[in-house]
């Protein structure tokens, strides 16, 4: 059986993990390295764990969350479908059956806002991680001068937190955006996206999507 504990020491992985991101150094992106994935596969994890599904598939969801963006080795373009390929075959070649895998796949390749959608319990709860890890931690560019917008409200965002509450059946991303950095309405500029798909996967999930900023329930 693999594990994401196998996944985490592959050397294949670990290349392509470095692969893209000195990538999107280049091109100037927030970070989609170590610290993200393991954000994105704990938090899935979590999910899951916490809705009561089976380890085997709080696992896979891990799985999906570390390997989610090594696409980027590729290009940023089209990232989640060319890291879906990606970790179906690194998979297939550690030994993992093919219902699990194609699972990894799907997920993966429906992360990104711009071409894919929750179309399973692995899927949806890879989007609700990947899109709730928005914080300054993100942002590479150490000159506040020359930020962008998505510079500009990473940086912004203080704090980030994804919690499920079971009684009242929904998952809440609680977010603290500092003001005199940045507008919240910037936020929804560039992240109305991602917020309609989290939305989504939490429907998909049978909970509901909560977003809170700054004290204040918007969603």
């Amino acid at each position: 059986m693999v594990t994401l504990d196998d996944v985490i020491k592959n050397e294949e992985v670990e290349a392509l993990i470095v692969g893209a991101q000195k990538q999107l150094d280049g091109l100037g992106y927030t970070e989609h390295s170590h610290r993200h994935i393991s954000i994105v596969s704990k938090r899935a994890m979590h999910i899951l764990k916490t809705l009561g599904y089976p380890q085997r598939k709080v696992e896979l969801a891990g799985i999906a969350g570390y390997l989610h963006d090594i696409g980027n080795c590729v290009n940023r373009v089209d990232h989640a479908h060319s890291g879906a390929i990606l970790a179906y075959n690194i998979l297939k070649e550690m030994g993992m059956p093919v219902e699990e895998r194609t699972e990894i796949m799907m997920a993966i390749g429906n992360h990104d806002e711009e071409t894919g959608t929750a179309v399973s319990e692995i899927s949806a709860a890879l989007i609700l991680a990947d899109k709730s890890d928005v914080h300054r931690d993100r942002v590479i560019n150490t000159n506040i001068s020359t930020f962008d917008i998505h510079d500009r409200v990473n940086y912004a965002v203080t704090d980030a937190k994804l919690t499920m509450n079971e009684e009242e059946n929904k998952v809440t991303l609680d977010l603290k955006i500092d003001n005199k950095l940045c507008p919240v309405l910037n936020y929804f500029e560039i992240f109305m996206a991602r917020t309609m798909m989290s939305k989504y996967a939490a429907k998909y999930l049978g909970i509901w999507f909560e977003l809170i900023i700054n004290g204040t329930k918007l969603l």
